[in-house]
């Protein structure tokens, strides 16, 4: 009897830890709205939709779908790249750098204004 008992309190013991990997495997893969947690650094709300696609601009991947387009840290000023992107991509409305819109001066010398 005690070799049973043994058994299944090593099955429940196992199932639990499985059930507790499988919970905290899925939290991590969840899309979050956290910047840090999706790599997103970047966000650039385009005037004009561009065709799905991923571009590498000046040493910054960025990754574009319809008017949005979003990018990793990258070792320029928030302005540069910014530039950057809005020569490549066309008009930018609005830019965000770690989910925090760009002053409006800065967005339009983004610009080139």
């Amino acid at each position: 009897m005690t070799s049973f008992a043994n058994t299944l309190r090593t099955a429940s013991i196992g199932g639990m830890a499985l059930v507790y990997t499988a919970l905290t495997f899925g939290a991590t893969l969840a899309p979050t709205p956290a910047y840090a947690a999706s790599g997103v650094y970047y966000r650039a709300e385009l005037a004009q939709p561009v065709e799905t696609k991923t571009e590498v601009v000046r040493g910054t991947a960025w990754s574009c779908k319809g008017n949005i387009c979003v990018a990793r840290k990258s070792n320029s000023r928030p302005v540069i790249v910014c530039q950057r992107a809005a020569r490549e991509f066309g008009d930018i409305t609005s830019f965000t750098v770690k989910g925090e819109a760009i002053a409006e001066d800065k967005l339009a010398k983004c610009q080139g204004k």
